[in-house]
């Protein structure tokens, strides 16, 4: 039977939860071991959650297994960077185009409220909600596309995206970004965020690249 928290949480769903988090927001970097015994006693829980929380953040793409009880969170490669980031701008291109066309008064409203949320968590140096507000602003613009294929998509990869903005340590200059972005959705000027969403990706995985000291324009 799968043990469950006092709150009726799913132990594997909060011990997934607590170490995606620690994963995205840079508190476990890349290469960090994570070890059964040691997370569950951490956490106060058993041993059988702490794998199921594993095996999730490996499907998802930030937690490579290794033999037995262990697992080491994913060091990415200068390729792995390009190719997440070449996949990221044509997905998201899509959506904030799409999100630009379809957009409703309430829509815009949401978007800015996560931009606002960002850019004082930025502009007051609070790292980890200026990096949450970072994402949720891409993951309320996937809403606003209005398709589910799309969203489909970009579930598939999210935890990935919430990791690379856990890499910004430039958040006002990533703030700014969305600005301009978000002014573009509001004058649904597509022609525009075909041009600041593949800069704005480029940028991003840059940043990336610099704090985990890889070099994504080299061959």
């Amino acid at each position: 039977m799968a043990e469950a928290g006092a709150a009726g949480e799913l132990e594997s769903v909060r011990v997934t939860r607590i170490l995606r988090d620690d994963i995205v927001l840079g508190r476990r970097m890349p290469g960090s071991r994570l070890v059964e015994r040691d997370i569950a006693a951490e956490l106060d829980v058993s041993r059988l959650p702490v794998r199921e929380a594993i095996r999730t953040l490996v499907a998802e793409g930030v937690v490579v297994a290794r033999p037995r009880t262990w697992a080491v969170v994913r060091e990415f490669t200068r390729q792995e960077l390009q190719d997440f980031g070449e996949v990221r701008e044509a997905v998201e291109t899509m959506i904030f185009v799409f999100a630009a066309q379809r957009r409703t008064a309430e829509g815009v409203a949401r978007l800015r409220a996560v931009y606002e949320q960002e850019f004082a968590a930025a502009e007051a140096g609070d790292v980890e909600a200026a990096r949450i507000a970072a994402t949720r602003f891409h993951e309320v613009a996937a809403h606003l596309a209005a398709n589910d294929t799309i969203f489909e998509m970009v579930s598939v990869f999210t935890t990935r995206l919430r990791w690379l903005f856990g890499q910004h340590d430039d958040l006002v200059e990533t703030a700014e970004e969305h600005r301009v972005i978000l002014e573009a959705v509001e004058a649904q000027d597509a022609a525009a965020l075909r041009e600041l969403i593949p800069q704005h990706t480029m940028n991003s995985v840059a940043s990336a690249a610099r704090r985990l000291g890889v070099d994504p324009a080299s061959s």
